[in-house]
């Protein structure tokens, strides 16, 4: 079942703390991933903001890194792994009968349903909307996946359903495609160019 729900996310590429809070308080500071111009959403999300308008529509507040105290961190590590742990890993055909579907989950759901949910609740605990991002990469074994990117003045890290640290984005081993507008949270922006992109693909010969 697990396998099912990572093999929806693949669809999500191609068709476009438990951290302890000291120690990421004094972690180094990420690079910033490279913004490479305008990216198209994935469809799920597309149309999960014509289901949800209110969730796509509203302010997003200013694009400023999130100045996370202790208390917040450790918010941030419950929300993750309280998610993980509540909610079953099942593919959206084999709830819905279809690829792609995205929609806060009640007991099961897939990588998007995940984020979806810890996007909410954080918002609910009075995070900035622009430094909680939906993201999509591709993972170690160059397979799509969503996650959730919280940009910090501590550098940017990544909220996954696959485990419950969080983790610095240079420190997940996945490659980060594109993630929702920092500015309009309907706008998706690329995270690598997609010429070298392009290139890569085509040398693969697969």
């Amino acid at each position: 079942m697990k396998r099912l729900a990572v093999a929806a996310c693949v669809l999500l590429a191609f068709g476009v703390l438990s951290q302890a809070a000291e120690g990421a308080e004094n972690a180094a500071l990420a690079v910033r991933g490279k913004e490479f111009g305008k990216a198209l959403p994935p469809i799920g999300f597309v149309q999960f903001c014509l289901k949800n308008p209110a969730e796509c529509s509203r302010p997003q507040g200013r694009a400023e890194n999130a100045i996370v105290s202790s208390s917040q961190w450790a918010q941030v590590a419950k929300i993750n792994a309280s998610v993980n742990m509540a909610i079953q890993p099942v593919s959206d055909m084999d709830l819905y009968g279809i690829p792609e579907y995205w929609t806060y989950p009640t007991d099961s759901g897939d990588c998007e349903d995940y984020l979806l949910l810890k996007k909410r609740m954080l918002e609910k605990a009075g995070f900035n909307p622009a430094a909680l991002l939906i993201t999509v990469v591709l993972d170690e074994k160059s397979e799509g996946h969503a996650v959730l990117t919280v940009i910090t003045d501590k550098g940017d890290y990544v909220l996954d359903n696959r485990r419950d640290d969080v983790l610095l984005w240079n420190e997940t081993g996945y490659r980060f495609l594109k993630r929702q507008s920092r500015e309009n949270a309907r706008l998706w922006v690329a995270l690598t160019d997609q010429r070298l992109a392009k290139t890569e693909a085509v040398s693969s010969g697969d």
